[in-house]
């Protein structure tokens, strides 16, 4: 493999950097928006899991009043 100098080595990342392609600012906010959403929705239904595999062990081993 070819060494190169750090000044080469930085036209390079400038290069490629170039190359990206950034999102908006409102692309951003929609990926933003709907990561929190999905993360909620997440939360909601293993809370909803862990509440009827609770209820569920304790009517099986016969705990609840």
């Amino acid at each position: 493999m070819a060494k190169t100098s750090p000044i080469q080595f930085m036209q390079q990342v400038r290069q490629e950097i170039g190359k990206v392609t950034w999102p908006s600012r409102k692309e951003t906010m929609i990926t933003t928006t709907m990561v929190f959403i999905m993360a909620v929705v997440a939360a909601i239904f293993f809370l909803l899991v862990d509440q009827i595999l609770s209820v569920a062990i304790k009517f099986i081993l016969g705990l609840g009043n």
